[in-house]
């Protein structure tokens, strides 16, 4: 899927939605609460929404239609293991950081 072909389909508002069950700390939560009006969102849900969208559009845009894509997949063509990329894609992210 190209990432014109995903931007359409995440701009959709009958989109099919499932839930989900996550455990965050109480401190965040509350902090949440506190930035949620002050970004504009109508509550916290809106406001973790918005971050876990966010970083997953930054993370497609490096890992499946950025350089590193094109990278990973030039490494498969010449045989480099999916093992071997993983770590070294590991690696180069805990540098980043």
């Amino acid at each position: 899927m190209s990432i014109h072909d995903r931007i359409k389909t995440r701009l959709s508002k009958d989109r099919p939605m499932t839930s989900i069950t996550l455990r965050i700390p109480v401190d965040v939560v509350e902090s949440l609460k506190e930035i949620a009006p002050l970004r504009g969102f109508s509550g916290y849900q809106a406001l973790l929404k918005w971050y876990v969208s966010d970083g997953l559009r930054h993370d497609e845009e490096r890992y499946t239609f950025g350089q590193t894509a094109r990278l990973i997949a030039a490494l498969k063509k010449r045989g480099v293991s999916e093992a071997l990329i993983e770590e070294a894609t590991r690696e180069t992210n805990e540098m980043a950081n």
